[in-house]
């Protein structure tokens, strides 16, 4: 039987090369090629051990003709085209605990870093100086440090911070108050963290909603005297604005070990600013974690190709060989269901029931919970899917109930998602067509049939007539197409869901104009 080969691209321990032997693999370890190089050699592995360096694009992925699994020795996996390798059917893996400690430890030595201001003491110090006077610290005891993500990182900062006697305040969308109480932090809003924090760590992985999550705009609202540390992911802060803070004086100091182009360039207007510190990505190195996650990455890898075991695996749902066939129509169903009730009911949801009625309540529940929680926290991190999503939902202290229910109802088979929100619980169904197809049938109480495919329009109204030409004539002007139209009301004359599926993204100029239009309540661009 042919052993499966697995290359090690990127530098790691050698005990990751051990062990991947030990499991029976073939290995090579060649580190340090270009892109070319790695395209032209990676046909003949089956397996690929990385760290940050190697980027695997949609080309590398395309000449990897043999490959079935990519391991990253780390939890940032930007440098790994997901989708792409998800479509190519390859898993994607990924070490999520191997280096917390040690990143949280970087961002504790920045904060004081930048509180007693020592890059600049040291080197005066060294340069034969002694400014004694010229350096007037700050006490981190008693201040308030704000955390942007209180996941597993930030969750590790929190308690060092404690340890110090800091108070400490978080924003985490997922974070319920119940796991704050846990961890002995504030739960608060973003636009009141950023107004009461003395330092503000960030810990949240880089997003369409994360991006610049510090702007300009969140930046000039801070505290004056702030001290930023940001050794999660580079375009979290607006750069730009982040310098015109420092300048200014408003920021007292901010240090970064990660940028938004890395290797930044050697004239990046940050380098030299006063009061800026900066690292090269440093936050996972430490010898410690260096081997913690070169260990794991090897026997996720080497279990995988040699035994078929899934271990944080960031793309492949974990289902036997028998379930998958049943269970996949219901877990495309129970995403979608998901991802609307995350675009509709945004923000803190701190409980979430997933009910499973008739048919679908004969089948293992666990996979469809997860497709839901996927598809409802995928708008917030594009590395969440049905593998994570259960982790990261309890990680923040989500309570997700299940129910079964074996009775049938209406339909022969249904899926219901139902949130706690500050507006009361808001609740979606959704059952199967004909040949497995997902359908829509009820949304936040109101009877409506439609499928979620698509760019669509959601548009909640008061029932009169002639709201439907209204819309209409406002879409067919800007020349947006409609592809299907489901309407659904709670009785004649009172509210009414419409729901539009269209060819292309809504403009926001176009959504501005719906909401102005007479009798609209709620108007939402949804995407599926």
């Amino acid at each position: 039987m042919t052993k499966p080969k697995v290359l090690i691209s990127d530098k790691m321990d050698p005990n990751a090369e051990r062990i991947l032997k030990e499991l029976g693999c073939e290995v090579d370890v060649i580190t340090g090629k270009t892109p070319e190089e790695l395209k032209a050699m990676i046909g003949q592995y089956d397996g690929l051990a990385i760290r940050s360096a190697t980027k695997v694009t949609k080309e590398i992925l395309d000449a990897a003709t043999n490959l079935k699994v990519i391991g990253r020795a780390g939890i940032g996996v930007d440098n790994v085209d997901i989708p792409y390798a998800s479509s190519k059917g390859v898993v994607v893996m990924n070490t999520p605990f191997g280096n917390s400690i040690t990143t949280a430890e970087h961002a504790i030595a920045l904060m004081f870093a930048l509180a007693r201001q020592i890059p600049e003491a040291d080197e005066q110090t060294q340069e034969g100086k002694w400014p004694k006077n010229a350096f007037m610290g700050v006490e981190v005891t008693g201040k308030t440090l704000g955390l942007i993500g209180a996941g597993n990182i930030g969750s590790i900062v929190a308690s060092r911070a404690l340890g110090l006697r800091m108070k400490v305040i978080a924003y985490d969308p997922f974070l319920t108050e119940e796991r704050a109480v846990e961890i002995g932090v504030e739960k608060v809003d973003l636009e009141t963290l950023v107004t009461r924090a003395d330092f503000i760590t960030l810990h949240t992985p880089l997003t369409d909603e994360t991006r610049n999550i510090l702007s300009r705009e969140r930046l000039e609202k801070t505290k004056k005297g702030v001290r930023i540390v940001n050794c999660a992911r580079g375009g979290l802060i607006d750069e730009a604005a982040l310098k015109d803070g420092l300048d200014s004086g408003h920021i007292a100091g901010a240090a970064l070990d990660v940028f938004a182009v890395e290797p930044p360039p050697a004239d990046h207007p940050l380098f030299g600013t006063k009061n800026f510190i900066c690292t090269p990505h440093l936050g996972a190195s430490t010898s410690e974690a260096q081997v913690n996650v070169a260990l794991q990455v090897a026997e996720q890898i080497g279990d995988y190709l040699v035994t078929g075991g899934i271990t944080n695996a960031l793309n492949v749902p974990s289902l036997s060989a028998e379930e998958a066939p049943k269970l996949k129509p219901y877990m495309g169903l129970a995403e979608k269901l998901g991802s609307l009730v995350g675009q509709l009911a945004r923000g803190s949801l701190p409980k979430i029931s997933i009910e499973v009625e008739g048919a679908a309540a004969q089948l293992n529940q666990k996979p469809i919970t997860a497709a839901v929680l996927s598809g409802l926290m995928k708008h917030y991190s594009q590395s969440v899917n049905m593998v994570n999503a259960p982790f990261l939902a309890k990680e923040r202290g989500m309570e997700v109930r299940e129910i079964r229910n074996e009775r049938e109802g209406v339909y022969h088979t249904l899926v219901r998602v139902t949130v706690a929100t500050s507006q009361g619980d808001r609740s979606v169904a959704g059952t199967l067509f004909g040949a497995g197809a997902p359908r829509l049938v009820e949304i936040f109480g109101i009877g409506i049939e439609a499928d979620l495919d698509g760019h669509m329009l959601y548009i909640v109204n008061e029932d009169a007539p002639g709201f439907i030409g209204r819309i209409g004539s406002l879409l067919g002007e800007a020349g947006i197409n409609i592809g299907t139209f489901h309407l659904g009301r709670r009785d004649a004359g009172g509210e009414a869901v419409l729901l539009l599926s269209v060819d292309q993204p809504i403009p926001q100029d176009l959504i501005d104009a719906a909401c102005k239009l007479q009798g609209v309540k709620n108007v939402k661009a949804l995407a599926f």
